[in-house]
């Protein structure tokens, strides 16, 4: 699919189509879906349920194993620094900013794009609300790779709110790549296909914003749908989705995680590896 196969086996060679791969089954536990806040109005809310999936929305259908430390702090976490965020998406509406930031969120990332035909109706409150109160703030894109190519889609997010700018609050855009919400885990791609895919968006958003994305995933989808046969640990950095005490194993091969979401309750929770002022230094890019 879209041609990779080749290049791939020929950067990485025929030792690496042996890769270890997981079936990606449900946790015994029953997941919960995303609740619609009372603030989205009733004309958007059929909207929302059918073309909204946020992220983690297929990590809490295949793999979850609780809501997650209600509170983490860097010590118990082996860090030297910690900062506290959020992201969101159209399920939750008009956000109050105010309160998040009381809270002690310092950033927030907000659900874009998916696709290449979906537009978060809350993006604008979400987005600029965020930054009004003071947080750093990055958009995030839900890749469908069953839809259209990496790069179209890179092209789509940046497009309809995925931009970076040097302002020092704005985060670089985030590709949130998990289980395929309609079909088949992988979304009918090998695994060679399915790195492809997610170079061709990471590269296009390069090409186009000049810094690389965040990649969001779940070691267990990444295994299973890439084999582990590529690595992005030099480019990109590592949005780990894990709802227990601690990160658990990464992706190959990244040895560090960037941000790891840790929860869903009472909203997704996040946080940063590291002090604010290199979070700071990653919106500087």
């Amino acid at each position: 699919m879209f041609g990779h196969r080749r290049r791939w086996q020929a950067l990485f060679g025929a030792a690496a189509l042996i890769a270890l791969s997981t079936t990606g089954t449900a946790n015994a536990a029953e997941p919960t879906g995303p609740r619609l806040d009372p603030s989205v109005a009733p004309a958007l809310a059929g909207l929302i349920r059918q073309a909204d999936h946020p992220m983690g929305s297929q990590v809490r259908a295949h793999e979850r194993t609780g809501s997650g430390p209600r509170r983490v702090t860097a010590p118990a976490l082996g860090v030297e620094d910690a900062v506290y965020g959020i992201d969101v998406s159209g399920w939750q509406g008009n956000v109050d900013w105010n309160s998040q930031w009381g809270q002690g969120k310092r950033f927030a990332y907000v659900k874009a794009t998916e696709g290449t035909d979906y537009t978060n109706p809350y993006f604008a409150q979400q987005y600029n609300g965020s930054y009004d109160v003071g947080m750093i703030r990055g958009s995030y894109h839900f890749a469908r790779p069953d839809v259209s190519g990496g790069a179209a889609q890179a092209d789509y997010f940046v497009d309809h709110g995925g931009g970076w700018s040097t302002d020092g609050k704005t985060l670089p855009g985030t590709l949130d790549i998990e289980w395929n919400p309609n079909g088949s885990a992988c979304y009918g791609y090998s695994q060679w296909d399915m790195i492809g895919w997610v170079k061709d968006f990471s590269d296009q958003y390069h090409n186009r914003t000049g810094v690389w994305p965040v990649i969001y995933t779940a070691t267990s989808w990444w295994s299973q749908c890439t084999g582990n046969l590529a690595g992005f640990k030099t480019t990109n950095p590592l949005w780990v989705a894990r709802y227990a005490d601690g990160p658990g194993q990464l992706p190959f091969d990244w040895d560090i995680w960037t941000f790891w979401q840790y929860s869903d309750s009472p909203i997704d929770q996040d946080v940063f590896n590291g002090g604010y002022d290199r979070l700071v230094a990653l919106a500087l890019g």
